[in-house]
C-alpha cells in the first residue's frame, strides 16, 4: 500500500510495479484506475486517510490475494486533487485471468465502501464533506 500527497503519477507507478512483478511468473496483470470527474462544479477531491486501518484492511486483503496464489497493489492520494486526474490506483497480479478479473472486482469494491477515506469536495478554493457520497463505517463512532 502506497499513500501519495496530491494527484497520483500513474503511469510512474505502474511501471515500477510490473518492474516488481517481472520475474514472478503472473499470467494476469490487472490495472484499475480512478480519476477524479469533473462533476457538481467541483475542482478537486481532498481526502483524509486513518493510516492504522487501512493498513489493517490492506493486510488483510494481502492475505486473501496470497491465498489464490497472487498479488494486491494499492495506491492512494491524500489532500487535494484535481479533476482529470488520479486519485487511486490498484492492480491484481496473478497466475491466471480469472483470478485476477474476480479479485480486482472484490477488491475494488470492498475498498469503496470499508476503506477509512473521507472525502471532500473542493468548490471554490473550500473543502466540503461530501456526506452524499460517504459510506459510514461499522462500528465508527463505537467504543468496543
Amino acid at each position: 500500500m502506497e499513500l501519495y500527497e496530491g494527484s497520483l503519477d500513474v503511469k510512474a507507478i505502474f511501471s515500477r510495479w510490473l518492474d516488481e512483478e517481472a520475474t514472478s511468473n503472473y499470467g494476469a496483470y490487472i490495472p484499475f484506475v480512478g480519476t477524479i470527474r469533473a462533476e457538481d462544479g467541483i475542482e478537486a477531491l481532498s481526502f483524509d486517510i486513518y493510516e492504522p486501518v487501512l493498513l489493517k484492511w490492506f493486510d488483510a486483503w494481502q492475505e486473501k490475494a496470497v491465498a489464490l496464489g497472487a498479488v494486491v497493489k494499492m495506491a492512494h492520494s491524500v489532500g487535494d486533487v484535481p479533476v482529470h486526474t488520479s486519485s487511486y490506483v490498484s492492480a491484481v497480479f496473478s497466475p491466471k485471468r480469472r483470478v485476477a478479473l474476480e479479485l480486482i472486482d472484490l477488491f475494488v469494491e470492498d475498498f469503496k465502501t470499508n476503506a477509512p477515506i473521507w472525502k471532500y469536495d473542493v468548490k471554490q478554493g473550500k473543502r466540503i464533506y461530501a456526506a452524499d457520497r460517504s459510506t459510514p463505517m461499522d462500528g465508527a463512532g463505537l467504543l468496543s
